[in-house]
This record gives structure tokens, C-alpha cells and sequence, in this order.
């Protein structure tokens, strides 16, 4: 009986050891999920690194709000219908100028490690955004007329970071593209402004962020592992160039 009481007191104290261990991991799992990011945080600081956008009331505004109601004005249906393709930017849409075989569902480490990358582009342009606080153009002039507008701050852009940070990481991947890469890059930056939504300063900034983000992720050894291992991928997912007799 003694022996009975002993095994069935340890059976209920490991049912209690694991219960707790589930408890932790229910509560430590999010922790671990939402830290994607390749950099600590300030490893880049933005606000060091970028000037403050146009005072409201300045020459330099009036300026900038006359561009973005002048570009959008001139945006034609084709490239209204690009930008608005890109509202949900992922990597993947770099896929006109790397090749049909670019996309997520034949390349699962390139879209983790592409979604890494956004996490940490991501994780260093909110807390510009926070502390510049400048409006979106068509909150400053309501007659832009954007149908879906977005509830944060203006600058720097997010997009033109991400797509400025995919960009310059793609043509490490594709040095035979690199030209056609950072072009498309660069036109995803200026998509924003033809829709309304963003300043060419907005952009401008963030094409300067994302150049610091790439250097600084460049250090980093995850970021290097899973460099190489996306490359690995892609590698053998591209299809064989043929070269002329």
C-alpha cells in the first residue's frame, strides 16, 4: 500500500510539473513570436539618423503637399493599379523582374527569412513614425480624395523602407538583376505618393533608413545564416540560364 501511495503521489506531482510547464510556455511562446526582428532594439535609431520631415506651416510643406497632389493627379490607370497591387507588401512582389519561379509556395526559407526581414524594417520605422507625428498628406488636404485611408503617421514610409530593405538584399541574391531590383524598389516608394498617401520627403526618408537597416542586418549572424540558406534555395529553384553559342 505504501509503494502504491508513493507512485501515485509522484504520478500527480508530474502531472503538476507538466501542467506548469504548459502554463509557461502558453505564456512565454508569444514572447518569442512577436521578437522577429534580426536587430535589437536602437541598434538602428531613426531618429538619429533622419531629419525631421517640413514643419507644417513651412515653404518646404507647401512644396511637398503641391508634389504629392501633383503626381496623383498625373498617376495614370496603370500605375494606380500597380500601387494599389502593393498595398500588402511582401517580397514576393519583386516577382516581374526575378522570374515567374519567385513565389512563396515553392520557397518556404526564402518567405521566413523575407518575413524576418520585414519585422525588423518594421520594428525600426514605428518608432520614427511616433515620434515625427506628421499627418498623411490627405489628412492635410482632404481633397486627395484616398479612398482607404491608413491610421498611423506619415513619416518616414514603411513601404519605402521595406521595399528600399528587399531591394538591396535581392540584388545581393540576383547580382545579375541588380539594376532592374533597385528600380522596382525605388518605383514601390513612389507608388505611395501617387496614390496619395505619402510625401516624396516620406519616401526619400525612408530610402535613407533602409540603407542603415542593410548594413547593420549585414552583421548580424542570423541574418547571414538565413542569407545563405534562402540562397541555397533560390539557387536551386531558378531555372538553368542558357548562354549563346
Amino acid at each position: 500500500m505504501e509503494t502504491m501511495r508513493i507512485a501515485g503521489s509522484s504520478r500527480r506531482r508530474n502531472a503538476l510539473i507538466t501542467v506548469s510547464m504548459l502554463c509557461v510556455a502558453v505564456v512565454v511562446g508569444p514572447l518569442h513570436a512577436d521578437d522577429a526582428s534580426y536587430l535589437q532594439p536602437g541598434q538602428v535609431d531613426p531618429i538619429a539618423i533622419l531629419p525631421p520631415p517640413p514643419a507644417p506651416d513651412s515653404v518646404e510643406q507647401t512644396v511637398d503637399l503641391a508634389t504629392v497632389e501633383s503626381v496623383q493627379k498625373a498617376a495614370s490607370v496603370a500605375d494606380r493599379a500597380a500601387a494599389n497591387s502593393q498595398e500588402h507588401l511582401t517580397v514576393f512582389a519583386f516577382a516581374p523582374v526575378i522570374g515567374a519561379f519567385f513565389r512563396a509556395s515553392t520557397l518556404p526559407k526564402t518567405e521566413a527569412f523575407f518575413g524576418r526581414v520585414a519585422a525588423t524594417a518594421e520594428s525600426m520605422t514605428r518608432p520614427a513614425k511616433a515620434y515625427f507625428k506628421r499627418d498623411r498628406p490627405y489628412v492635410v488636404d482632404p481633397n486627395l480624395g484616398v479612398k482607404h485611408p491608413e491610421h498611423n503617421y506619415s513619416y518616414p514610409r514603411g513601404h519605402s523602407t521595406l521595399g528600399t530593405v528587399d531591394a538591396l538584399v535581392l540584388a545581393d541574391l540576383f547580382p545579375d538583376k541588380r539594376a532592374e531590383i533597385l528600380a522596382f524598389g525605388r518605383a514601390i516608394g513612389w507608388h505611395r505618393i501617387q496614390l496619395g498617401k505619402h510625401y516624396p520627403t516620406d519616401v526619400y526618408a525612408g530610402r535613407v533608413l533602409a540603407q542603415a537597416i542593410v548594413r547593420e542586418l549585414k552583421s548580424s549572424p542570423a541574418f547571414q545564416h538565413d542569407f545563405a540558406a534562402a540562397k541555397s534555395e533560390l539557387e536551386a529553384a531558378s531555372p538553368p540560364t542558357h548562354s549563346s553559342p
